[in-house]
């Protein structure tokens, strides 16, 4: 998340104090405005490449000849791998432009559409062995719209692979500024930082809650957990990236679920 993203010259973060951000919501969260320096970054450096997306490949298994959904699929990166790995991918994301992109690199037979994951989505009942939600469901203050359509569209004993901001460390960051009468652990509260991409600024704003209210929803919305998952970067970072694991040696970045829809 954050200490390994500051030791990556291209991606840094800092934490912004909620009266200095902007009650503009088209202010955050605008992947369409830096969705190709997004990618780049996002395409080999340690915290994606190296940590949440082999974590959750590992955690989805064989997926030959699985209907697998990847919602907020962005520009394609999870969907490239699941497809090569031999499932048939659908990707929806909220943002044209990361899909535009995605669209460049998966050609233009791939089912891709623009979508907002806490709306009605545009599929049949049933339609999928799997969903994985990378890292997306993080940006969603309630989570009982989006995880009603998912269990909608997943089969009957389907799984729902997701990963998000592990509430430990968003914790922690706060402490660690100093800030965290702004962050308790036991509230559903949104936090911002500001991103800087290859030079370009942009404000993200995701919802920290905690583990038990992450349960709650994933049962109250019908699914059963079968895992919770706490992983090792990539054996290979600490060859690629020595002096973050060196600074950084037990990751607690993200946390990490595989559900089954009963």
């Amino acid at each position: 998340m954050t200490s390994s993203e500051r030791q990556d010259h291209t991606f840094s973060t800092r934490l912004v104090s909620p009266s200095s951000v902007t009650v503009d919501p088209s202010k955050t969260n605008d992947y369409n405005s830096f969705a190709e320096a997004y990618t780049a970054v996002n395409e080999t450096n340690l915290v994606n490449a190296y940590y949440e997306r082999p974590a959750m490949l590992a955690l989805a298994g064989d997926v030959a000849g699985r209907q697998i959904l990847d919602a907020g699929c962005g520009s394609g990166a999870l969907f490239a791998a699941l497809r090569d790995r031999g499932a048939l991918v659908s990707g929806l994301d909220s943002s044209a432009g990361m899909l535009g992109l995605a669209r460049q690199r998966l050609g233009d037979g791939a089912d891709l559409q623009v979508a907002d994951l806490g709306s009605p989505l545009p599929y049949p009942d049933d339609t999928f062995d799997d969903v994985m939600a990378s890292l997306v469901l993080h940006y969603l203050e309630d989570w009982g719209p989006a995880l009603a359509e998912l269990r909608r569209v997943l089969r009957p004993g389907g799984r729902l692979i997701a990963s998000v901001d592990h509430p430990f460390a968003v914790n922690l960051i706060h402490r660690e500024a100093g800030r965290e009468v702004e962050c308790d652990y036991f509230d559903t509260a949104k936090w911002t930082v500001e991103w800087t991409i290859g030079g370009q600024t942009a404000l993200v704003s995701r919802w920290n809650r905690p583990l038990h209210a992450m349960i709650e929803a994933f049962t109250g919305a019908g699914f059963r957990i079968t895992v919770i998952s706490e992983p090792e970067p990539d054996p290979a970072a600490r060859e690629m990236f020595p002096e973050a694991i060196a600074a950084e040696p037990r990751f607690l970045c993200f946390l990490f679920f595989v559900l089954q829809a009963d």
